[in-house]
């Protein structure tokens, strides 16, 4: 499936707006990418409601939830980490190609992970899971970026945040329909024919766009890759080890601040290299990109986080089954999925941040609202409505940060455009991770004194009500961490402007 390359005397790279390469419409292959971008979204939505249930199966005797919160952090950390260069591989050998090769790994790694039987295996299954995820992710944006016009685009990202409401529905319910009724392991098994329609659709509809020739930067997949372990590693596993040493002369914050400098290293490498840097730095001269891209790494770490406190809560103190819980998100996703496409064709026609601060403030209330009402006297119908609010920020918050943030990429830079949206986007998340597993420890350490020492694992059914009283309350002061994080994306969308049809060469 080798797709030709234009030469370098050829002229300019011919992009899909030019005779012969764009299709008549562009939707059927968005639809045929949609498939596979729901399933990844399904499984982080599915896992996040199997926790729980995770836990009592692999790590029932342990009080410490880092450990099986890896389970989701090592998919992200995974997923993050490819992302700059899989964006570089769809254009240098084509998306619909690197799209089907990561839908293979996604959907044979699946198969591994609802056949592990450890803790580890499954976590190691799940790293392997992410490589896939980050190989289909930035094609869905490139196919987007260089199959639409700019002016259309609005709607084709409406789309692309009907898809995320849709799967925030089907994640929990279907995962809590199977966790129920069959085990865990079938929120992973359930990716296997999924994924077999996706390769047969998305291999018919989408079409072979001209590839450009691109250098790769081993260094800076090097410094990025290691920064972005150390970080993760140091803050996940921060609470575990006391926030001291964790063997030798290494220590939590030691590899934190290393992270930090490799970083930083990263960043001005990326500067200094003038020809096919991993990160074109010269994108980031749009202001809407730049904003974007700050306002999702917010998003991300805030929608990955608030999940884990809230899940664990619902089904470890107040005994509700997977299903129940996930049944009490079927307002978010309903709305969100209903008013996502609205959404997409306002945005075309208006300021963006009209449709922006709105969803994000609704976003911000809806996990405040949870964090009030995450006790043990609340009636279980009212969380239907911080869900509702929720639903109607998450309308105005995907599909617009991701229109404003392509609206001007030339089609050379589309992968890597859509490389740089989504890593950003899933380093939020791998840092919203580690950072809620070590808060909620924190939190539950100091709402029941002698946790570390009891002899009970956190799992298993419904805790006692003395003990659920403080679990509860550490659950919901943890909440107060993604709240707090989303109002970076709040300011953000404050500097994002309406889109003016500025050429592309402006970029260049």
């Amino acid at each position: 499936m080798t797709e030709p390359t234009p030469s370098a005397t050829s002229g300019p790279s011919t992009d899909t707006h030019a005779h012969g390469h764009r299709p008549r419409s562009p939707w059927p292959a968005l639809w045929a990418l949609v498939i596979g971008f729901f399933m990844i979204l399904v499984d982080t939505t599915i896992v996040s409601v199997a926790n729980p249930a995770i836990k009592a199966a692999l790590d029932p005797d342990t009080n410490n939830l880092d450990n099986v919160v890896w389970v989701t952090s090592a998919y992200l950390l995974a997923y993050a980490v490819p992302l700059l260069i899989t964006g570089r591989l769809g254009d240098r050998f084509g998306p619909k190609n690197v799209y089907l090769i990561g839908l293979v790994i996604f959907t044979g790694a699946s198969l591994w992970c609802g056949l592990s039987t450890t803790l580890v295996g499954l976590i190691i299954a799940r790293a392997v899971q992410g490589l896939g995820a980050a190989c289909m992710t930035p094609q869905t944006m490139a196919v987007i970026t260089r199959t639409f016009p700019p002016e259309r685009r609005g709607a084709a990202m409406g789309l692309w945040g009907a898809t995320a409401g849709v799967a925030t529905l089907v994640g929990p319910l279907l995962g809590g329909l199977l966790v129920d009724g069959f085990g865990w392991e079938w929120i992973f098994f359930i990716n296997v024919p999924v994924g077999v329609i996706g390769f047969v659709l998305a291999g018919i509809l989408v079409p072979r766009l001209p590839t450009h020739a691109h250098r790769f930067d081993h260094v800076g997949v090097v410094l990025s890759a290691l920064s972005l372990f150390l970080i993760v590693f140091g803050l996940q596993e921060g609470q575990k080890h006391d926030w001291g040493v964790i063997v030798g002369p290494v220590t939590v914050w030691g590899m934190i601040a290393a992270g930090i400098v490799l970083l930083i290293v990263f960043v001005l490498q990326q500067w200094r290299t003038k020809s096919e840097a991993l990160v074109p730095l010269g994108l980031f001269r749009d202001r809407n990109f730049s904003a974007s891209n700050l306002g999702i790494a917010a998003v991300g770490f805030t929608v990955t986080s608030m999940s884990l406190p809230f899940m664990f809560f619902l089904q470890l103190a107040r005994g509700l089954t997977p299903t129940e819980a996930a049944l009490l998100m079927v307002p978010m996703a309903v709305i969100s999925g209903v008013l996502a496409s609205f959404a997409g064709a306002l945005l075309d026609r208006v300021d963006p941040r009209f449709i922006l601060v709105p969803g994000l403030a609704c976003v911000a209330g809806g996990v405040l609202w949870n964090a009030t009402l995450m006790n043990m006297d609340t009636p279980t119908w009212m969380f239907l409505l911080s869900s509702a609010l929720l639903g109607v920020g998450n309308a105005g918050m995907w599909g617009p940060l991701a229109t404003e943030a392509t609206r001007n990429l030339p089609p050379r830079q589309a992968g890597a455009g859509a490389g740089i949206y989504n890593t950003t986007r899933t380093i939020g998340s791998v840092v919203g991770s580690s950072a809620i597993a070590a808060f909620m420890q924190a939190r539950l350490e100091a709402n029941l004194p002698g946790l570390d020492r009891a002899p009970a694992g956190l799992a298993g059914g419904r805790m006692p009500d003395a003990v659920a009283e403080g679990f509860s309350a550490g659950m919901a002061q943890a909440m107060l961490l993604p709240a707090g994080v989303l109002a970076i994306a709040l300011i953000a969308a404050v500097f994002i402007g309406r889109y003016k049809g500025r050429s592309a060469d402006e970029l260049r």
